[in-house]
C-alpha cells in the first residue's frame, strides 16, 4: 500500500511513535493490554493544581490494574506551558509526585498537530468539532488502542474514575 497516506493507516493508538521528554522514540504498541488516559498539560494553567493531583492520584490508585496515563505537555493555549519537555517533566515529578510518563512538547492544533493527536481528535470530537480548546483535554483509551470517550478541560481527573474502573474491567 505504499505511498497511500500514512495518517489513514493507523488503526489504534498502538500504531504511532511519539519522542519522550528526553527526545527518544517511544512506541506507544509497548502500551497494548493497557488502558489509557491521554491528556495535553500545561504547568501555568488554573486547571493545572486540580488535574495534575487528581492524574496521579487515579494513576496510583489503578497503574497496578493496567492504567497509564500519557502526559503531552503543549504551549498552544496562552503559553501556559512555556518550558521544555524535561522541564514539564521535572514540574510534574517534583510538585506533583507524579509517576506516569511526560513525554516531549506537542502542538494538538493546527497544520503542526502532532499525529497522535491527529488520530485522538479524529476519533472523538468535542463540542468544538475535533479542535482541542484547553490544556488538559483527556482521551480515554481502551486495552485494544481505541478512544472510547473524550472529555473537557472542566471534567477533572476523578470524574472520570468509573470510566476508568469500566474499562480496566473489559476484555
Amino acid at each position: 500500500m505504499g505511498g497511500s497516506n500514512s495518517s489513514l493507516m493507523e488503526e489504534s493508538v498502538h500504531d504511532f511513535s511519539v519522542k519522550d521528554y528526553k527526545g527518544n522514540d517511544v512506541d506507544l504498541s509497548i502500551y497494548k493490554g493497557k488502558v489509557l488516559l491521554v491528556v495535553n498539560v500545561a504547568s501555568k494553567c488554573g486547571f493545572t493544581n486540580t488535574n495534575y493531583t487528581q492524574l496521579s492520584e487515579l494513576y496510583t490508585k489503578y497503574k497496578g490494574q493496567g492504567l497509564e496515563i500519557l502526559a503531552f505537555p503543549c504551549n498552544q493555549f496562552l503559553k501556559q506551558e512555556p518550558g521544555s519537555g524535561q522541564e514539564a517533566q521535572e514540574f510534574a515529578c517534583t510538585r506533583f509526585k507524579a509517576e506516569f510518563p511526560v513525554f516531549h512538547k506537542v502542538r494538538v492544533n493546527g497544520p503542526s498537530t502532532a499525529p497522535i493527536y491527529k488520530f485522538l481528535k479524529a476519533s472523538k470530537s468535542g463540542c468544538l468539532g475535533s479542535r482541542i480548546k484547553w490544556n488538559f483535554t483527556k482521551f480515554l483509551v481502551d486495552k485494544r488502542g481505541h478512544v472510547i470517550r473524550r472529555y473537557g478541560t472542566t471534567t477533572p481527573p476523578a470524574a472520570i474514575e468509573k470510566d476508568i474502573q469500566k474499562a480496566l474491567e473489559s476484555t
